[in-house]
């Protein structure tokens, strides 16, 4: 069974201690990452985000190590600046407008793009896995693509827009998809046909460049990876790593079908589309089509069955431990939307805060689940 390594981009939101408003100081939080606790975070589209990456792991629990050490580093630079970092896939409260970020590139799809630049204060988990090169990743994708309604539902964490709740369980994934490429990713037969359709959209004006092709699941632009771009940044670090050993095992067995010469269920556009909407907007508690059957089925019913198949595989490659312990989790406490709505039921600011503060997973994985 191929084992692959496996890293973890985290995207944060900084905001106003006491009122939860966005806050453009990604600038200070950045030096002071970097001066005080030797960190190096990444600037994002907008002055109110920064951008966190694990190194290249040899597994997820070595990921979730860095992603608690990092996430610690990341609160405390914050703090520093006057601010707070916080884990949600877009802002609860405040305006959804932010400050575009001094930099050649962000200029230039501000430019280009407009408003739209502006209104992407969100925060979302990418996954990547190894494969063994380009054209076994275009396949790897297709396999993996009937999945992505059930890991968006699962970590959907974004019900909140301006202090209201949006009715949906990942509002980010509503921004998300106004961007012109985005959400599910066609079908590809080969590599060229990928390629080819890069280059239409790089030449139609709807993508810059490579890097704006923002599929939900894609070759990575720079490394010999598969990228899984589906989810809302995690409330907790337990719940990024369920996605990411989900993300690794669906790529480990890709692998070895693509191998022996399986193809991928080539499910419709369309139909990957809305089982993606309805996974936004229900979450784990909800019901989005199994694209693989056509029925509508419970998520969590889709989750189980998932995990089943792939437990031998968690098994084999040293990630059950961690897919236990934030499956007992999210079967507990449901999925951060459902955390979010249970702590602001009554508009209590601070308290959602504290949920939802990235130091509040480093205080939450002493903690037993149960």
């Amino acid at each position: 069974m191929w084992s692959p390594t496996v890293g973890v981009e985290e995207e944060f939101l900084l905001v106003d201690p006491e009122t939860g408003v966005p806050v453009n100081r990604a600038e200070e939080v950045v030096a002071i990452a970097r001066e005080q606790h030797g960190l190096e975070l990444e600037h994002e589209l907008t002055g109110a985000q920064v951008e966190i990456n694990t190194s290249v792991c040899r597994d997820v629990e070595q990921a979730r190590d860095e992603l608690l050490e990092t996430r610690r580093k990341v609160a405390a630079a914050a703090r520093a600046a006057g601010c707070r970092a916080v884990s949600v896939g877009a802002p609860p409260l405040g305006d959804g407008t932010g400050e575009i970020t001094d930099s050649a590139r962000y200029l230039r799809i501000a430019e280009q793009f407009g408003v739209l630049a502006e209104q992407q204060l969100i925060c979302g988990c990418h996954v990547h896995v190894a494969v063994p090169d380009k054209e076994t990743a275009v396949q790897v994708c297709n396999h993996v693509r009937p999945y992505l309604p059930v890991l968006a539902a699962l970590t959907a964490n974004s019900p909140f827009s301006g202090g209201e709740d949006t009715g949906f369980a990942s509002w980010r994934t509503t921004v998300w998809s106004r961007w012109p490429v985005s959400g599910p990713p066609p079908f590809f037969p080969a590599l060229q046909d990928y390629e080819d359709a890069c280059e239409a959209v790089i030449e139609a004006g709807t993508a810059l460049d490579r890097a704006m092709v923002y599929w939900d699941v894609r070759p990575a632009t720079d490394l010999p990876t598969v990228e899984v771009r589906v989810a809302d940044v995690a409330v907790s670090v337990d719940d990024a790593a369920l996605l990411a050993a989900l993300v690794r095992a669906l790529v480990a067995r890709a692998v070895v079908d693509v191998g022996r010469g399986v193809t991928a269920e080539p499910v419709p556009l369309e139909t990957l589309q809305q089982a993606c909407w309805r996974a936004a907007k229900d979450g784990y508690d909800g019901s989005t089509t199994d694209v693989l059957s056509g029925e509508l089925v419970p998520v969590r019913d889709q989750l189980t069955a998932l995990v089943r198949d792939l437990t031998p595989i968690f098994e084999a490659n040293g990630d059950l431990p961690v897919v236990q312990r934030g499956l007992r989790l999210l079967e507990e406490q449901g999925c951060g939307a459902d955390r979010q709505r249970r702590v602001f039921r009554d508009g209590d600011v601070q308290e959602l805060l504290a949920l939802v503060d990235v130091d509040a997973a480093d205080r939450d994985a002493a903690k037993p689940v149960g």
